[in-house]
């Protein structure tokens, strides 16, 4: 291997070692389920690892990967019509908050967890991709492969129906919003 590959495979270990908890969150809040995430985010750095040379030079290697990432769990959902976020003790192991989430001001966080799962695909990644990963529009039409209005459409129509759920409105309720 020459110095030229060594660098860019350095350089790529970099890249996975300091967003791999991230990318981790991410693919768990689509996908609801621990081990799908886990495939899922490995599959996702296989395919930039293969572009890697490309995706350095783009600039934005975070919006690639996750486009990626987006992308895969789509047609993963295709294949799946329903996927279901279970209520297991594993869940906070897997999505632990980062300093300043907002959402880690949730009391019970399993519940909001249950609430994504009740959400379509579509809405489910614009809401995780607009409020839990606190991307922009456009980087969450980038990350989706849609126009920003299909974006503020599922977001709007997501954000409504977890408004709606009970179960969720409590929670919030009891976290001191009296």
């Amino acid at each position: 291997m020459g110095d030229r590959e060594q660098a860019l495979d350095e350089e790529f270990h970099g890249f996975v070692m300091s967003r791999w908890p991230r990318l981790l969150r991410t693919a768990y809040l689509l996908t609801g389920e621990r081990h799908a995430a886990e495939d899922l985010v490995q599959s996702s750095l296989e395919r930039a690892y293969v572009a890697w040379r490309k995706v350095r030079v783009v600039g934005d290697p975070d919006a690639y990967v996750r486009r990626i990432l987006v992308n895969a769990h789509a047609r993963r959902h295709r294949r799946r019509l329903k996927e279901y976020l279970s209520a297991r003790d594993d869940v906070q192991a897997w999505d632990q908050p980062e300093r300043g989430d907002r959402m880690a001001q949730a009391e019970d966080r399993s519940v909001l967890l249950r609430a994504l799962a009740r959400l379509p695909a579509r809405q489910r990644e614009a809401v995780v991709l607009r409020y839990w990963e606190d991307l922009t529009e456009t980087q969450t039409a980038a990350a989706m492969g849609c126009s920003v209005g299909a974006v503020k459409s599922n977001a709007a129509k997501g954000i409504a129906k977890l408004r709606a759920i009970p179960e969720l409105a409590e929670t919030v309720m009891s976290g001191g919003r009296k």
